[in-house]
């Protein structure tokens, strides 16, 4: 997501509220990138399946089946569990490559659609459309129900080991992965990639600064310094708070580099730094996951 979109999600922020309303309009994940973010870098880079088993699942919730995309080794079990939290746009082929990516690291990832009860978002090419009706529509303490119902699903599988739990997430899914950390004590290890930390998703949420004392887990965050959306100055101040607080985190802040910097289908890609995070992530679950 652009500096400019950024700055669009935070001023149209909803009140965080759920819609009333029961059951799941997307009941299957669609093909592709998502439509607001055409035309696809030519760069975009494509992990193929090859070793693994990979996916479209079902994950049971209260309000019935949300559509996820798995993917895991094809031999073994007992992976370690990542969850991978969606950007704005949803789950579109960007997301599902990179929980291929992580599966090919020996895990077992998996990203639920946390839109999917209001439709496909990935077929919205209007930003703030998109924003308004789907990110503004759904509320912090649902994304966290959700995934706890993700975790519950792989672990039914016998082949995901989640008392092992990681979790990444990009942009909006970054500030998902902030809040889960304080959300869920058995959370083992978060990697943030440029999500918010002075804001919460909606007025009446807690920002991730005022979420420190609760955070468990290890976090490490990766930042442009040019993010227009996220300043440096916020992000000293939760490194601040969490050493202050006793919290292992690391947050890594890459000079002359925008929002978005890792996603290699948009020009806000930068090699550099998006192959340097991706090293840091993977040492990081390394580390905290075994």
């Amino acid at each position: 997501m652009s500096d400019t979109i950024h700055s669009q999600l935070k001023s149209l922020r909803g009140d965080g509220k759920p819609i009333d309303r029961r059951g799941f309009l997307k009941t299957s994940l669609g093909a592709g990138f998502a439509l607001a973010v055409r035309p696809v870098s030519a760069q975009a880079i494509t992990t193929p399946a090859d070793g693994l088993v990979a996916g479209e699942v079902k994950v049971p919730t209260r309000d019935g089946a949300m559509p996820a995309y798995r993917a895991m080794p094809a031999t073994g079990t007992a992976f370690p569990t990542i969850l991978v939290v969606q950007e704005i746009f949803g789950v579109h082929e960007w997301v599902k490559d990179i929980v291929r990516r992580i599966a090919k690291l020996g895990y077992y990832a998996i990203a639920p659609d946390l839109y999917a009860r209001l439709g496909d978002a990935t077929t919205e090419p209007d930003i703030d459309t998109l924003i308004r009706k789907y990110v503004s529509q759904t509320p912090t303490a649902q994304v966290m129900a959700d995934l706890d119902r993700t975790v519950a699903y792989a672990r039914s599988t016998r082949t995901a080991d989640t008392t092992r739990l990681g979790i990444t997430g990009f942009c909006w899914g970054g500030g998902m992965t902030w809040a889960y950390a304080a959300h869920n004590p058995r959370l083992k290890a978060a990697v943030v990639w440029y999500g918010e930390v002075a804001e919460g998703n909606a007025p009446s949420d807690k920002a991730p600064l005022q979420m420190v004392s609760s955070i468990r887990a290890p976090v490490l965050g990766l930042y442009g310094a040019d993010d227009a959306g996220i300043p440096v100055e916020g992000l000293d101040r939760m490194r601040a708070a969490m050493q202050a607080a006793g919290k292992k985190v690391d947050i890594v802040v890459y000079p002359d580099t925008a929002h978005g910097f890792n996603a290699d289908y948009r020009p806000t890609y930068r090699k550099a730094a998006a192959e340097d995070g991706w090293r840091r992530m993977t040492a990081w679950f390394r580390q905290n996951l075994g």
